[in-house]
C-alpha cells in the first residue's frame, strides 16, 4: 500500500520520507490481512488472507532494506490504524469490507505509479515495479472474494500467479552436450584409474553411461517443453476468463503492465482499450507479457527431446572416442586432451546465450573438465587398490 502527492521529482530526503511511509502502510496492511484471517471460518478464505498478510509483510521488507540502503531510518511502529483496517474491525458485511479493501488496492497501485513517474533511483523503481504487480494481483483476488468465482477460484489465481520463463533449444543443445561430457568424462576417468585404462570396461561404463545420460536428458527436455507449453495454454485460458468475468479488470491490468514499462498512462489505455477489440489478440498479448513468451517461442517437445538426447549422447561419445582405437595410460592421456578440448568449446560455445566473452567462458569450463577429471581419476585409483 502507498501514500505520494508530490507533483515534482523527489529529494533524497522526500525519498526516504516516501519510502518510510510505504512501509507503514505496508506493515498496516499486513495487520489488516491478518484481522480478517482471524476472523474467518472459511478455510479457503483464511487461507487468502494470510497470504495476502505475508505479501504486504514481504512489501514492508523490501522498502525497509531499501531506507536502510539510502541511510535512513524504518520507522520504529506503525500506526496499525489505516483506513480499511478500521474497516477490518467493524461490523460490516464481509462483501461491504472486500469491495472497500479492493478500491483502497487499487488506488494504492496508482499511487505506486506516480512514484514512478517521480522517482528516479533505478533500484526503488525496480522494486516498485515488483509491488505494483502484487497490488493489482491484491486487488483481482478481492475482485474474485467479492463476485460469484468464490473463494476457491480467489486462492487458485493468488497461489499460481507466478510463472517461469523458457530457453530455446540451441541452450538445451548446448548444455546437452555440457551435461554430457562431463558426466561420462568422469565416469571414464574413474574407470581409467580403477582399471589402469582397460579399455574393454572403460567402453561398457562410458557407452553404458552415455545411453542412460541421453535418454535421461531427452525424457527431461520433452517434459520440460510440454510443461511450458501447458503453462501458456492454462494461462490463456486464465485470462480469457478473467475476460469474460471482469473485462474492464482485465483491460487495467493490461495497462499496468505497459506503464510498467514506461508508456505513459494514457497511451497504455489507449493500447490496451484497441487491444480488448480483438480478444484472440487480447488473449495472446496478455500472457505474453505475464510469461515473456509468446505462442510462436514455445519450444515443441519432440524436438526438444530428439535435441537434447543427440547432443548429451554427442558429448558424452567424447572422452570414450580414444579408447576404441588405444588402451592403457596412452588412452587416458588421449581422453584427457580431447575431453579438455571439448570442454573448452563447450563453454565457448556458451557465450551464445550468456553475456561472457567465449575465451573465459571455455577456460573456465577447462579448468572444471580438470579437476573432475583428476578428482574422479584419483578416486578411480583408491578404489581399484580396495578391489584387489
Amino acid at each position: 500500500m502507498s501514500d505520494t502527492s508530490q507533483t515534482q521529482h523527489l529529494t533524497a530526503q522526500e525519498l526516504i520520507t516516501t519510502l518510510q511511509k510505504n512501509w507503514t502502510l505496508e506493515m498496516d496492511g499486513t495487520a489488516m490481512y491478518a484481522t480478517l484471517a482471524e476472523a474467518q471460518t472459511i478455510p479457503e478464505r483464511k487461507k487468502i488472507f494470510l497470504k495476502l498478510s505475508e505479501l504486504e509483510k514481504k512489501h514492508a521488507g523490501l522498502w525497509a532494506r531499501r531506507i536502510i540502503d539510502l541511510g535512513g531510518e524504518v520507522p520504529k511502529e506503525h500506526s496499525g490504524k489505516g483506513h480499511s483496517l478500521k474497516s477490518a474491525e467493524t461490523h460490516q458485511g464481509m462483501q461491504e469490507i472486500i469491495a472497500e479493501i479492493e478500491a483502497e488496492e487499487r488506488r494504492d497501485v496508482s499511487n505506486y505509479l506516480n512514484q514512478m513517474r517521480l522517482i528516479q533511483d533505478e533500484e526503488t523503481r525496480a522494486l516498485l515495479r515488483e509491488v505494483v504487480l502484487d497490488e493489482f494481483a491484491h486487488a483481482t483476488v478481492l475482485t474474485r472474494l467479492a463476485e460469484h468465482s468464490g473463494d476457491r477460484s480467489a486462492l487458485d489465481y493468488l497461489l499460481h500467479r507466478q510463472r517461469q520463463g523458457t530457453g530455446s533449444w540451441i541452450g538445451d543443445a548446448i548444455y546437452g552436450v555440457n551435461d554430457g561430457l562431463g558426466a561420462i568424462f568422469g565416469i571414464v576417468s574413474g574407470v581409467s584409474g580403477a582399471t589402469l585404462g582397460n579399455n574393454k570396461y572403460v567402453l561398457v561404463a562410458g557407452l553404458a553411461g552415455m545411453v542412460a545420460s541421453a535418454l535421461s536428458m531427452g525424457s527431461g527436455a520433452y517434459l520440460a517443453a510440454k510443461s511450458e507449453k501447458e503453462i501458456f495454454e492454462a494461462e490463456i485460458h486464465r485470462e480469457q476468463k478473467m475476460l469474460e468475468q471482469n473485462p474492464k479488470s482485465a483491460q487495467e491490468e493490461l495497462s499496468i503492465l505497459y506503464q510498467l514499462k514506461g508508456v505513459p498512462p494514457a497511451d497504455a489505455d489507449k493500447i490496451a482499450e484497441v487491444l480488448a477489440a480483438d480478444k484472440d489478440q487480447f488473449l495472446k498479448t496478455m500472457a505474453a507479457e505475464k510469461l515473456n513468451l509468446t505462442e510462436d517461442a514455445l519450444s515443441n517437445p519432440i524436438t526438444s527431446a530428439i535435441s537434447g538426447s543427440l547432443s548429451t549422447a554427442i558429448g558424452a561419445f567424447i572422452p570414450i572416442i580414444p579408447f576404441f582405437f588405444m588402451k592403457g595410460i596412452p588412452a587416458i592421456i588421449a581422453a584427457a586432451i580431447v575431453s579438455l578440448i571439448a570442454h573448452f568449446a563447450v563453454g565457448a560455445a556458451k557465450s551464445m546465450i550468456t553475456v561472457r566473452s567465449w575465451f573465459s567462458s571455455g577456460m573456465e569450463m577447462t579448468l572444471v573438465g580438470a579437476i573432475e577429471g583428476i578428482v574422479t581419476y584419483l578416486i578411480g585409483i583408491a578404489l581399484g587398490g580396495i578391489g584387489s
